[in-house]
């Protein structure tokens, strides 16, 4: 039995981010998935947690889900210019037609002499989106338009 050690990869792809992200639970390769998200961005290790923000979203499945949770942060992003570091998925619930999510982020507003400027994540997508389980391991895969 191989144990998963928690963490992401920024994958080739032709135009845009192919994020693989993984997790020994569901809620920790989310917040894996964000975190991958984020280091498209800046160097999540120089952002500091000064902000909480609070986010629940629901959605039709799984996929809706990772959907909606990282279109979320990055409306953060483009609203109040917050870049995150930290996250924390409190509570999961799967229906056979709802899904949600409870979470926390944690960061602070973007400052350009602070925080490297990577590249911008216009959007999250549906492309290449795929959840596998297998050896008490999640393993996470989506695409982000930059």
């Amino acid at each position: 039995m191989s144990k998963c050690v928690a963490g992401f990869e920024h994958l080739e792809h032709t135009a845009d981010v192919l994020i693989e992200a993984r997790g020994s639970s569901l809620s920790e390769a989310l917040e894996m998935a964000a975190l991958a998200t984020y280091e498209v961005m800046t160097d999540t290790k120089l952002v500091e947690p000064r902000v909480r923000v609070d986010i629940e979203v629901e959605g039709l499945d799984i996929f809706n889900i990772l959907y909606r949770w990282i279109e979320e942060l990055i409306t953060y992003t483009d609203s109040e210019r917050l870049v995150f570091s930290k996250f924390k998925v409190h509570h999961i619930k799967l229906d056979q037609d709802h899904a949600k999510i409870k979470a926390e982020a944690w960061g602070e507003e973007f400052n350009p002499d602070k925080h490297p400027s990577r590249t911008v994540v216009k959007a999250m997508t549906y492309s290449q989106m795929s959840f596998i389980e297998e050896d008490r391991c999640w393993k996470i895969t989506f695409v982000v338009d930059i």
